[in-house]
């Protein structure tokens, strides 16, 4: 039983920061086990959050700038990890940070260049794993799924909710998995308006009112209506979202309260519409999951036969890491870690490129 010992780093949309876990994966009767031995979120600083945020607007000798400079910072912290906890790792397993996610353009890219990590860590590196699934015209996302069937089978929904919300689940023998909409991302941008990184617990969310006109504009968009395979991200967010946001006249706990109830109302669409127990089970992970108001509101309209399971802090925040980690093991045994059920590519994959340290 041989035991990978794998560094996972996971940038998402919500902006937050730089996650790190140290994560053992290994195969005990045919099944994957886990453990999450040692984690460290490194936030971004100010100047660093705006680059990564505007990344989209660079141009092409900028953005390869920024993805080369990226790719040395991430080396740099993982590098200064590894040594703080004196961690044996047989490879590191990058995500990136996404600037561009146009699925339907044959676009997706990933920040962070794989070599510059590489040389910078002294480790052998796994990333860029999306790009694959898109050439064979997947959407190249969510990639998160393949860990839910390997590593989190007890649960009938796997929900994570970072800066968009997606969920998985087994449909026909298959897992099905897509981008719901809307999590964070909006509930982020509205703090920052009065300068807080985050409405803690929910709290100012919760002493908002809902504003009916703003829950209608938002249910009503055109994403909700498309059928899966479908993922979304920043670029739908500006086009789409912010415009309301900037055009509302109500106050910004209004707006968080507003928010929380329409993001709670697609995902009890999405769920409701492929339940097949009369009890299922929702187990719920990312940043969105420590929202207590977020939470109640989510069980409130789910009602009785969907139970929310939120889990220990450090899965909530460090699951997305943790799959990463496992689809580099599962590149590095050439297995299929990415599901065209999910991303509606012509074939499953063996997706991540490879990069081995150079002096």
């Amino acid at each position: 039983m041989k035991k990978y010992k794998v560094l996972g780093l996971m940038s998402g949309t919500s902006l937050d920061g730089l996650d790190l876990a140290y994560c053992h994966l290994w195969q005990s009767n045919g099944h994957w086990r886990f453990s999450i031995e040692k984690t460290k979120d490194v936030s971004y600083d100010r100047k660093l959050k705006h680059v990564l945020k505007n990344a989209i607007y660079l141009s092409e000798e900028e953005h390869d700038q920024l993805h080369k400079d990226y790719g040395i910072w991430l080396g740099k912290r993982a590098k200064t990890f590894i040594e703080e906890q004196h961690l044996e790792v047989d490879f590191i397993a990058s995500h990136g940070h996404t600037s561009h996610h146009r699925p339907e353009d044959g676009i997706t890219f990933q920040l962070g260049d794989g070599q510059l990590l590489a040389n910078t860590s002294g480790k052998q590196v796994i990333c860029d794993f999306r790009t694959k699934d898109v050439s064979l015209n997947g959407q190249g996302a969510p990639l998160v799924p393949i860990g839910d069937q390997l590593l989190f089978s007890d649960y009938d929904f796997c929900l994570n909710l970072g800066g968009i919300s997606n969920m998985s689940f087994e449909k026909d023998g298959k897992r099905i998995a897509y981008d719901i909409g809307l999590a964070n991302m909006p509930l982020n941008y509205i703090t920052q308006k009065i300068e807080l990184d985050y409405d803690e617990n929910g709290k100012l969310a919760r002493s908002g009112k809902l504003d009916k006109e703003l829950l209608q504009q938002l249910n009503q968009l055109e994403y909700y209506k498309l059928p899966y395979p479908k993922s979304t991200g920043y670029e739908w967010f500006t086009e789409q979202v912010a415009p309301l946001i900037e055009a509302s006249k109500v106050s910004e706990s209004d707006l968080l309260h507003t928010f929380i109830h329409h993001n709670c109302e697609q995902i009890t669409i999405e769920v409701h519409k492929h339940a097949i127990n009369p009890k299922s089970k929702l187990f719920v992970t990312g940043g969105g999951a420590l929202n207590q108001f977020f939470m109640d509101i989510l069980q409130t309209k789910l009602g009785t036969s969907v139970e929310v399971i939120v889990t220990n802090k450090t899965l909530i925040a460090y699951k997305e890491a943790l799959v990463f980690a496992l689809m580099g093991v599962l590149r590095v045994k050439n297995k299929i870690n990415v599901l065209s059920s999910v991303t509606g590519a012509t074939q499953d994959s063996s997706s991540g490129v490879i990069f081995l340290p150079k002096n």
